[in-house]
């Protein structure tokens, strides 16, 4: 395929700080690439510099063929408006499953999802793409993937999605440690090239310390027998001219062994391989206060004439884990927002008034922008402001980004800001809503763990499911208007007896409540009844264990 594009030596900084410096990379007519990194690494930067929305502090963007278009769907954006809808952008539009509400009335998955008809739409000979799989159900990344399969143009976009990169890319551009890898190949075969690289790397580094080592050796014991023959040449009468010449030629040893050394260095130039990028953090809840979180009865939601959901009965334990689950538009966030009293609807929610709640939003937009975190997280004593910096360097912030405005933070960076004030409040009670949209791998897969530990209620919306597998116990799932809580089988082998108790007695407690709005006329009423007798007795059982 033609070339299209060159990028020639690209330096970028902000504020002083070098984003990316001496990026040389290749565009290809059709080349599907997958720009990866950790978060802050500049994969969002570089999109705008091949866009023309800002410009690089230095190098050049090379043009080979004239007029090329550009059309770039942007990760998050705070408005949107569509100037007239055309045939091929309705067809997408009714594919995903968007409605002809106004953007600010869609869900997340949504808005993404009625930019992405309309830069798909533009049929650009370039399409940069953003993160176009957050908030996105299964089926909505499916047809993505098929969209970007038969897409005529170029695409270039930036993922965490493993998978997604694997079924459609056909090159990798790795930004680390300020410089871009560039890769022929998927997300693995990239992977696999880079272990492979650095497992040689550090042979061959451990290979050239053991050379050093021994000419050092040899070094040093050639300095000390000429460091010897120098005392006894002023020493001994008679033999001082011997051991002046031996003393002499001593020397003339260690100098050539040195500039061997520095030599065989020089042509070896192997540095050591750079520790993996990691993130470590935890999460502690405070102390725990009565059993019941939350009770929702007899909800009901509607916008205009459409009902997101009705007779909605649940009730969550405190230390329960749920995922709430359910396509894109189904109203997860709707209901997020009426549990903690953002927007209004028919029937009651209760809420402990013990609980100290952390509520996640989706919005990247949300924080003081224009705030450093030392203005933000001000501590009056050193020890106190080391403990937050210590968090932030855990969560992979550089040392920089203390004195940095957010507004100049990658989304992903945001969202671990937005993480890092949890960790330091302790709350007993995280609403997660799309936690790991933005985070790269090493902070997702560290989340991952840390809410499978964390001793706190939990309830998360997320598409990732393996992510709602690791980390939660249940779902709330919402399905044709209604939600339905299912609770994961109990399995005593990995779960303490507090553990099953508890399930056991949300199981229980979620009946009563149906039970509640029944007679015993009801169809279901025997059936829910015997189950209730059925989990008092198990309750009693392990009580007595």
């Amino acid at each position: 395929m033609r070339e299209i594009l060159k990028l020639q030596n690209i330096h970028y900084e902000i504020m002083e700080s070098v984003i990316f410096e001496q990026i040389h990379a290749t565009v290809h007519q059709e080349d599907v690439i997958g720009i990866i990194g950790k978060n802050g690494a500049g994969k969002s930067t570089l999109l705008q510099i091949i866009s023309g929305t800002i410009q690089a502090t230095s190098g050049s963007l090379r043009w080979l063929q004239q007029n090329i278009s550009v059309e770039s769907v942007e990760q998050e954006i705070e408005a949107y408006k569509s100037a007239g809808v055309t045939a091929e952008e309705a067809l997408l539009l009714s594919q995903w499953h968007v409605p002809a509400n106004e953007f600010k009335e869609l869900s997340g998955g949504e808005k993404l999802k009625a930019r992405l008809a309309k830069g798909f739409s533009e049929n650009a000979q370039i399409l940069l793409l953003d993160e176009p799989t957050n908030h996105l159900d299964e089926q909505s990344v499916q047809l993505l993937v098929e969209q970007i399969k038969h897409y005529k143009g170029t695409i270039i976009l930036v993922s965490h999605d493993r998978y997604f990169l694997d079924e459609v890319t056909t090159k990798i551009w790795s930004i680390e440690n300020k410089r871009l890898i560039e890769h022929k190949g998927n997300y693995s075969s990239y992977m696999k090239m880079r272990e492979h690289k650095r497992l040689s790397q550090q042979r061959q580094y451990e290979k050239q310390q053991q050379m050093v080592q021994r000419i050092e050796g040899q070094l040093k014991e050639l300095t000390s027998w000429s460091q010897k023959a120098h005392a006894q040449s002023t020493k001994q009468e008679g033999f001082k001219e011997f051991y002046r010449v031996k003393a002499k030629r001593m020397d003339t040893q260690v100098k050539s062994k040195r500039k061997r050394l520095e030599k065989e260095l020089e042509k070896a130039k192997v540095v050591q391989v750079e520790p993996e990028y990691e993130v470590n953090f935890t999460l502690k809840a405070k102390e725990k206060h009565g059993k019941r979180f939350l009770e929702v009865k007899n909800l009901k939601k509607t916008f205009g004439n459409k009902t997101l959901f009705k007779n909605v009965n649940f009730t969550i334990q405190h230390g329960e884990k749920i995922a709430l689950v359910g396509p894109n538009g189904s109203g997860k966030t709707t209901l997020l927002k009426v549990i903690m009293g953002q927007t209004k609807a028919e029937g009651d929610v209760w809420i402990s008034p013990s609980a100290s709640i952390g509520y996640l939003t989706q919005d990247v937009f949300d924080l003081p922008l224009t705030k450093t975190p030392e203005e933000l997280f001000h501590r009056d004593t050193f020890e106190e402001r080391g403990k937050v910096q210590n968090f932030m360097k855990h969560l992979g912030f550089c040392k920089a980004a203390w004195k940095e405005q957010i507004q100049y933070m990658s989304m992903g960076e945001r969202i671990k800001f937005k993480l890092m004030i949890y960790i330091l409040e302790e709350k007993d009670v995280l609403i997660l809503d799309e936690p790991t949209n933005h985070l790269d791998l090493p902070t997702r897969e560290q989340l991952e763990e840390t809410l499978f530990n964390y001793n706190g209620t939990l309830i998360i919306v997320s598409h990732d499911r393996y992510f709602i597998n690791k980390t939660t116990t249940g779902k709330l799932e919402i399905k044709n208007g209604h939600i339905y809580k299912k609770l994961n089988e109990v399995t005593e082998k990995k779960d303490t007896k507090e553990e099953v108790l508890l399930r056991l007695e949300t199981e229980r407690q979620e009946i009563l409540g149906k039970l509640s709005f029944m007679t015993s006329k009801d169809k279901q009423y025997q059936e829910l009844d015997q189950r209730f007798n059925e989990l008092t007795k198990q309750i009693n059982m392990y009580k007595e264990k």
